[in-house]
């Protein structure tokens, strides 16, 4: 068993309350760097890249470069998931650990934040002038779409800003533009967050448990990075090994329920998010 991705939640938090976020109910947390040291080893046997990002912000943490050292170690590619507000700290973002930081440009103006939108944006082009030599790639979301083009204004105004800055037309195409090497510009809609309270109900494909699984901070493993809350728990990394959990009865439940396109969690059957595989 082999995945294209793991996430690690080495924290929950982000130090901010994005609208598009759900409330977060579990207490707020960080993961022991020496845990992190125990499952790491494990993790490498199933992956050869890991993302250390399920509700949190992994650059609030002051100790990151002890993490993606640990990754290093173990030959893991990371990922790194941030709202572009902790760009400052850019020495761990050139550690020879990481392939790749996603941007979420979308949580500028879904908060109240001390810095002007020029300032945030100019973190970001401070950033990707200190690495243009390197091999990281720099993936900025919009991931704020809708039918009723409700975020166009502050769209508008951050074309405008890369636009300036990078010498380029942007004539939206799909869901990527390329504004430099190894600089992507992500479009998508606004997705909801699974929620046993929602309405929706169907069944199909998903790649949780075929492609990714996420590592909680707290040492629970879940099928999939949407489930933040560990509703669907396969069990608890501090009392099984990796091994022995994805080969328990409902992680193989689950799995055998996908390839019929069947989801077998209640929390899957109410997830929407898996309808955009088969767009």
């Amino acid at each position: 068993m082999r995945f294209q991705k793991v996430y690690i939640e080495i924290t929950n938090i982000c130090g901010l309350a994005c609208s598009f976020c759900p409330t977060k109910t579990l207490p707020s947390k960080i993961m022991p760097l020496s845990f992190f040291e125990e499952i790491v080893p494990q993790i490498s046997h199933f992956t050869k890249e890991i993302a250390l990002h399920v509700m949190g912000d992994p650059l609030t943490l002051s100790n990151l470069q002890a993490y993606l050292d640990i990754a290093l170690k173990h030959h893991l590619l990371v990922n790194i998931t941030t709202s572009g507000f902790h760009l400052k700290n850019h020495a761990n973002l050139f550690h020879p650990s990481l392939k790749q930081i996603n941007i979420s440009l979308n949580s500028f103006n879904k908060n109240t934040p001390k810095m002007s939108f020029e300032e945030y944006m100019q973190t970001i082009f401070n950033l990707y002038e200190k690495r243009k030599n390197e091999e990281i790639f720099i993936n900025l979301r919009l991931w704020n779409l809708d039918e009723n083009n409700t975020e166009e204004s502050y769209n508008k105004e951050v074309f405008e800003a890369l636009e300036a800055y990078f010498n380029i037309k942007i004539i939206p195409d799909g869901k990527t533009f390329r504004l430099a090497k190894k600089v992507l510009l992500h479009f998508d809609n606004y997705f909801e967050w699974p929620s046993l309270q929602s309405e929706h109900f169907s069944h199909s494909f998903c790649h949780g448990l075929s492609s990714q699984i996420a590592i909680l901070c707290d040492g629970r493993v879940v099928p999939c990075c949407l489930d933040a809350d560990g509703i669907m728990s396969l069990g608890d990394l501090h009392v099984n090994t990796l091994e022995e959990i994805l080969h328990s009865k409902k992680a193989q439940d689950i799995i055998n329920g996908f390839k019929e396109k069947k989801a077998v969690e209640e929390l899957c059957q109410k997830c929407s998010f898996k309808e955009r595989f088969h767009e």
